[in-house]
This record gives C-alpha cells, sequence and structure tokens, in this order.
C-alpha cells in the first residue's frame, strides 16, 4: 500500500489571466464592487496552501514537469487548433466564448498544464501501486480536440493518457467528477473501444455551440465505442450518499468489467455545497470516501496505478478544503482536517428510485 503521493506542480500555472467582471459576465454597471472570474489563480493558491501546510504534506513529493511539446499536443488536438491557440500574440488575450478566456502569455501556461498531466501519468504508469496527482490550472476536460470551451483549452487528461498510449498503455478508465460533463474528454475518446470515460455530473444540459454534448445518459460511445461511455446525469442535490451509491453501484462494476490499467480520476471539487458553479451539495467528506473509493478501485484493477488530475472547483476555500480530504482518503488517512461548515443530508428514498432510471436508460440506449 502505497503511503506516499507525487504531486506534479508548476507556479506558472498561477499566471494564466482570467480577468474580472460580474462573476463570469462582463462588469455590472450597476455594481461597485467587481468579482474576479472564477477559473481564477487564487483558487489554486489555497490548493497549493493546504497540501505544503495540511496534514497530509508530510506525505507529500513534489516534482515539476516540462511543457507539452506539440507531438504531444496533437495526440489529441488538431493540429489547425493548436496554430490558432499558439498563434495568439503572447501580450493579447482572446474571448473563446463569454465564458473561456486566454490570457496574455496563456498559451506556455496551457502547454505547461497539460505537461504536470504527462509528468503525473508517467510517475504513475511506470511502476505497481504509485499513485500521482497533477495540480494544474487551466483545467481542461471541456477542450475538444478541436474547440476550446468551459474555461479549458488543452484537455490535460486526453493529452496525458495518449502520451501513455504511445508508451504502451492499452487500456485505462477515466472517471470525472467535477461538477459539469465532461464533454471534452468524452468527444476525444468516443469511437475508442481502449479508453472508457465516465462522467458524473449536474443535469445542465449542452450550453451552446463550444458544448454540444448533453452529457445524457444515451451518449453511450459511437463506433468501436459504444457501451464505453457512461454519462450519470446527477439530480440538483445529490450530495455524499448520492454520489457514493452511484460509483459503488454504477461506476466500479463498470471499470471492473473495462479492466484497465490505470484508472485517471478528473478531480474537480466544484460538486462541493459552496460552490458558485454547482449545485450538488458534497462536503469534505463526501469527497474523502470518493478518494478512499477511487484508491481501492485503482488498487483492485490497476495495481494501484491511479492519477489525478486537477479540474475545477471555485469556492476558493472550501474547494481547498475538499482537494486535501480527497487526498487524504486517496492515501487511506484518517480526515486530519474537520470540515468547518455545515451539511444537508439527503433523500435515500428519491436516490434509489434515480439509480433504477438511470440503469434502465443505460440499457435501452445500447438496445
Amino acid at each position: 500500500m502505497s503511503e506516499r503521493l507525487a504531486v506534479f506542480f508548476d507556479a506558472c500555472v498561477f499566471e494564466h489571466d482570467t480577468g474580472s467582471g460580474f462573476f463570469e459576465a462582463t462588469a455590472s454597471p450597476y455594481l461597485p464592487v467587481i468579482e474576479t472570474h472564477p477559473e481564477n489563480s487564487e483558487r489554486l493558491r489555497n490548493m497549493h496552501a493546504v497540501l505544503r501546510k495540511g496534514p497530509i504534506s508530510e506525505a507529500l513529493d513534489w516534482y515539476p514537469g516540462e511543457p507539452a511539446d506539440r507531438a504531444a499536443l496533437e495526440r489529441f488536438h488538431a493540429a489547425d487548433y493548436i496554430d490558432e491557440l499558439e498563434s495568439i500574440p503572447a501580450s493579447e488575450a482572446r474571448a473563446f466564448s463569454s465564458t473561456t478566456v486566454f490570457g496574455p502569455g496563456s498559451y506556455e501556461i496551457c502547454r505547461q498544464a497539460a505537461g504536470l498531466a504527462m509528468a503525473a501519468a508517467g510517475y504513475a504508469f511506470d511502476d505497481n501501486n504509485r499513485i500521482a496527482y497533477a495540480l494544474a490550472r487551466p483545467p481542461g476536460h471541456h477542450a475538444q480536440p478541436e474547440m476550446a470551451d468551459g474555461y479549458c483549452f488543452f484537455n490535460n487528461v486526453g493529452v496525458a493518457l495518449e502520451y501513455l498510449r504511445a508508451r504502451g498503455l492499452k487500456k485505462a478508465a477515466v472517471i470525472d467528477w467535477d461538477v459539469h460533463h465532461g464533454n471534452g474528454t468524452q468527444e476525444g475518446f468516443y469511437q475508442d473501444s481502449d479508453i472508457l470515460t465516465i462522467s458524473l455530473h449536474m443535469n445542465h444540459g449542452a450550453w451552446g455551440v463550444t458544448h454540444p454534448q448533453t452529457g445524457d445518459v444515451e451518449e453511450v460511445g459511437g463506433g468501436a465505442g459504444r457501451g464505453k461511455n457512461l454519462n450519470i446525469p446527477m439530480p440538483y442535490g445529490s450530495g455524499d450518499i448520492a454520489y457514493n451509491r452511484v460509483f459503488d453501484e454504477i461506476v466500479a462494476p463498470m471499470v471492473r468489467q473495462h479492466q484497465p490499467e490505470l484508472l485517471c480520476i478528473a478531480a474537480g471539487q466544484d460538486a462541493n455545497q459552496f460552490d458558485p458553479n454547482g449545485r450538488q451539495l458534497l462536503s469534505m467528506n463526501g469527497f474523502y470516501q470518493l478518494g478512499k473509493r477511487a484508491r481501492a478501485l485503482a488498487d483492485e484493477c490497476c495495481n494501484g496505478k491511479l492519477l489525478l488530475v486537477q479540474e475545477g472547483g471555485y469556492a476558493i476555500s472550501y474547494a481547498a478544503y475538499c482537494l486535501h480530504a480527497t487526498l487524504e482518503g486517496v492515501l487511506n488517512r484518517e480526515p486530519g482536517l474537520p470540515d468547518p461548515l455545515a451539511y444537508m443530508q439527503e433523500d435515500t428514498k428519491r436516490l434509489a428510485q434515480f439509480i433504477n432510471q438511470l440503469r434502465q436508460r443505460y440499457s435501452a440506449a445500447l438496445a
């Protein structure tokens, strides 16, 4: 049992500037206080600090990573799309949508974020029973092969898994518990029978031309990948019990059936109970339990090869605490940080009905 976790990090990720306004929109002329964009450097500064100073600091080993090169990026992303990002002058900012802001110098920072995921993936894959985490931003799971979306430009998980496949990885499974649908990862591997993609997210549906995927159960994969994509659109306010039961009763059995060599977690904390971008009410304990389950599943299926890549999480203080709780669970340690905030329990009868309906819809979509 591994008692240590490798953290891959570079301080340049703090420099990705997404600007400010009225939450993620333009500033309001009626309000004197302008908010920073939710995907800001402060969220990662707190995550970095709680890992450096918190109770699990003694169990963490810190490593750098090299920026992803062009060849690595092209294994997941289209060359024309990379050209578009690369051509943006380093002194300029560009909005790819009303919410997805590419700041001055962001191209090199995005390369570094993908490189951190690659380095963490290599560490986890190179030996049995090794766990690695990439503390990176901007996040990546909405970035499709040819399109930026949802604060994301390069799909860090996708680039990392394609890097491993070039080194001999045959099969992997991705569990994405960020509060939003991992549409970019889904799109990149939708026709692929070797990469199982599972996304647990609030039921937000498609949100425009940059996110045409619905995240519904009926998106089951295409071609050779049919049956290798599972979406779990969770009811709003699902909470700890729902997420952990869905993991046990639906997610884990599907991963076992796939028999991956490596388990990858797209580890967002924006399903927490105080996140401005989510409505799912997970507590620190919910994330702790998800971390324990991910670790146990990796030990069972993948000889302990577990990769975690940072995604969302926008409650600047609480998301950092939820990250710490997640990694405590991954390390099988007793919780060392008490939850400073309250938590609401959920309706277990409604949960059982939801799980039964989800199974029926998925089976019908495959039929």
